[in-house]
């Protein structure tokens, strides 16, 4: 009679832990889930930055002066930033309008405010992967903590003691297990954590600041247009 109690009162305590188990693991499951939706976030913010790249690239003009442009930005090849460099403008995108005495005045400061939207783009950027990453160490500090806190395989052994009969009465972890299932809990049970890589969002580019690059990007425009003055003078119709 001791001995059923005290195995009932075992078992009351093994299948508390897995209730804790539960609760704790779907906070974290949230916390993932809320990572995989930032990354989404960061993935169609990198994708607004690369089309003002794209914006500034079509105002080079041509592949020798683009390769330039490249060089002038440190933009790695092959990337995911070199590709927008190579692509087709959008008809959906903004159009830029500046001002100037002359048709090369108008050219230079038109590029300038390009590479002003892409650099302020990329900033924007910058601070969302940045805060993405923190993000993501804190969700696998919290996975580790968790990971140390419950005894998986002490887990394991109880749900595998368990016979077909008692699993179907009960929700266990939030749903019925069948035999083939129980041959795989361990894969169930065990939390990875987050690989920052597999959220396949880009690195951004490191650019010096707006300042720091005006006479370059002023330098360029210029180079730009006296080697192709009619189609500079397109860009600004």
């Amino acid at each position: 009679m001791e001995d059923d109690l005290i195995a009932s009162l075992t078992r009351q305590v093994k299948e508390e832990v897995i209730e804790n188990y539960v609760r704790e693991r779907r906070l974290v499951d949230l916390q993932i889930e809320d990572i995989d939706e930032q990354a989404r976030e960061a993935r169609l913010r990198a994708e607004v930055t690369g089309w003002r790249l794209t914006r500034l690239s079509h105002l080079m003009l041509e592949n020798d002066m683009r390769q330039k442009l490249a060089e002038l930005l440190k933009v790695p090849d092959p990337s995911f930033w070199a590709a927008y460099l190579r692509r087709k403008l959008p008809r959906t995108l903004p159009i830029l309008r500046v001002g100037g005495l002359t048709q090369k005045t108008r050219f230079r400061k038109l590029v300038l405010e390009a590479y002003g939207r892409f650099h302020l783009w990329m900033q924007k950027y910058c601070a969302a992967y940045d805060q993405l990453a923190g993000n993501v160490r804190a969700v696998n500090v919290n996975i580790d903590v968790f990971q140390k806190n419950f005894d998986v395989l002490a887990i394991l052994a109880f749900l595998r003691s368990l016979d077909m009969q008692a699993i179907e009465m009960k929700k266990v972890l939030g749903q019925n297990f069948t035999s083939l299932e129980l041959a795989s809990l361990d894969q169930k049970l065990y939390l990875k954590p987050v690989s920052f890589e597999k959220l396949d969002v880009p690195a951004p580019l490191t650019l010096p600041g707006k300042e720091a690059m005006a006479s370059a990007i002023s330098a360029l425009a210029v180079d730009v247009y006296e080697r192709y003055q009619v189609r500079a003078r397109n860009c600004m119709l």
